[in-house]
């Protein structure tokens, strides 16, 4: 790319519809032109009904129809639209989505709470990169949205932890609302709710002695425009104390929303999800030694743009670095036997680093084959028998930073053809791939039978692997330190089947 890339970001969200314009440049950098709010109804019909209204999804197509008016002024001919749990948890997003295609032209995805974090992070990273009051220190971030709050901890930008929990403020605010008739004191309740659903995660932070709170979220840019006058700002990111925030919530926890539209001058969409929010932040804060939030300007919308700007200049690395080591929280979890696992992605990545040309596989391919080695066994914590069914279903019940629901499922059915099974139109979740990713599982699950056959006695005498392609013949030179009759004996048995995929004949040749 030899020139500026003006691109748009929409974030259909549950409590707003918002977009953000920006250039990137050829080197990655990103310069914000505009950024544009518009309040929503959709989590208050999905937290409340199960689905969005008729007239909801009018208002959400007339708000997007000027979105849409609004790129064609700036020329952008690409954009990114991306929806969150409003959208997700409805029953009828499916006849939203379309209309919004017929109507506007807009293509939309829904987005997991995995990628909500993974957006969110990405915003994070550019937004706090340069701040050298958080090197080498372990930093709390909480993102409240109106559905979930995803909490995670961080040290020089690496993940350490991550967790989503289904608290958001709208959420809140909708699922406890028959109480608010039936006590004198609504907040009491609010907290004691939160509490409730906080006492795992609450000891791990503890533990750790956070001084460092940093708060993002579109509740939390409400509050700082309520309380404007009383933060600091420095380097685009605003600083409130913990007893400013302290001093909000014993002003608005006895009022109503009417009353805090009117004192703070905001929409009654913000006034509804204020208190909320504040108890959110505020029951967090307090489980951190910090003395006040750090709230950088970071949204999903900008971690969009923010992530097309990595890729644009090769920064996926560095993420792909935290999600593996979010992997590993996984593995250890459902008790993965580390070395083996770390030689089979060892072994798995090192085969399809040397035929990446012949396979024609990309790199976000190779990351689907590092998760799956490494998760391959996570079955075994269920049963040894058809432990393969269970690593399936374990995969596919995660939440992993960055990746699609799709993805996993192509992760799962990875692990799920790692021992004796072959893929087959016999089975479901083979069958429910698309064409396209039929052909992906198959030279991956391939690669990965081949990288387990390597230590199938589970203590890696296999040092390393040459490859070298001629003549549509690959030879593999196996360098052993130990006798490996068993994993020869495994390695013939899955050669076809690489063979069948690949359409190239191997030879094996073991050195020692």
């Amino acid at each position: 790319m030899n020139e500026y890339k003006t691109i748009a970001a929409i974030d259909i969200g549950s409590n707003k519809i918002s977009m953000a314009i920006a250039e990137i440049s050829p080197d990655g950098n990103v310069r914000f032109i505009e950024d544009v709010k518009i309040p929503s109804s959709i989590g208050k019909d999905t937290f409340n009904e199960g689905r969005i209204s008729a007239e909801t999804i009018y208002e959400t197509c007339d708000t997007l129809k000027k979105f849409s008016q609004l790129m064609k002024d700036y020329g952008i001919v690409e954009h990114v639209a991306v929806a969150t749990s409003g959208m997700r948890e409805a029953e009828n997003s499916e006849y939203i989505i379309e209309q919004i295609r017929i109507k506007t032209s807009i293509k939309v995805k829904i987005i997991n709470n995995a990628q909500e974090r993974f957006f969110s992070y990405m915003a994070l990273r550019s937004s706090i990169k340069e701040k050298k009051s958080l090197r080498n220190k372990p930093v709390l971030v909480i993102n409240i949205s109106s559905g979930g709050v995803e909490v995670s901890a961080q040290r020089n930008g690496k993940l350490i932890f991550t967790e989503y929990l289904k608290l958001g403020s709208l959420r809140l605010r909708e699922t406890l609302a028959d109480l608010e008739s039936m006590t004198i004191d609504y907040p009491a309740i609010m907290e004691e709710f939160i509490e409730s659903k906080l006492y795992l995660l609450k000891p791990l932070v503890n533990s750790m002695k956070i001084k460092h709170f940093i708060g993002l979220g579109g509740e939390l840019n409400t509050i700082i425009k309520i309380i404007e006058e009383e933060i600091s700002t420095d380097e685009e990111i605003n600083y409130i104390k913990l007893d400013t925030l302290g001093n909000l919530y014993k002003k608005i926890r006895r009022m109503s929303s009417n009353q805090i539209m009117d004192m703070y001058d905001i929409s009654k969409n913000e006034a509804e999800i204020l208190l909320p929010s504040v108890i959110l932040f505020n029951t967090f804060i307090k489980m951190t030694k910090a003395e006040g939030i750090l709230a950088p300007v970071a949204s999903h919308r900008h971690g969009v743009i923010y992530d097309i700007a990595d890729k644009m200049s090769n920064g996926s690395s560095y993420v792909n670095d935290d999600a593996i080591i979010s992997v590993w929280k996984i593995a250890r979890k459902y008790g993965v036997d580390k070395k083996h696992a770390s030689f089979v992605a060892k072994m798995a990545l090192s085969i399809f680093d040397q035929t990446m040309e012949i396979n024609q596989l990309s790199n976000k391919d190779r990351l689907y084959l590092q998760v799956a080695a490494i998760l391959h066994d996570a079955g075994n914590y269920v049963g040894f028998t058809n432990h393969e069914q269970h690593s399936y279903n374990i995969i596919n019940m995660q939440s992993l930073l960055g990746f699609s629901d799709e993805e996993l499922n192509i992760i799962a059915n990875i692990a799920y053809y790692h021992a004796s099974k072959l893929p087959s139109r016999q089975h479901s979740n083979y069958v429910s791939l698309s064409d396209q990713n039929k052909i992906r599982v198959s030279k991956l699950a391939a690669i990965l039978k081949f990288a387990e056959s390597m230590d199938s006695s589970h203590t890696q005498k296999i040092n390393k692997l040459e490859m070298i392609y001629d003549n549509n013949v690959l030879t593999i030179c196996i360098y052993a330190i130990k006798d490996i009759i068993l994993e020869k004996w495994f390695i013939e048995e899955n050669l076809e089947f690489y063979e069948e995929v690949t359409g190239v004949r191997l030879e094996i040749r073991i050195r020692r």
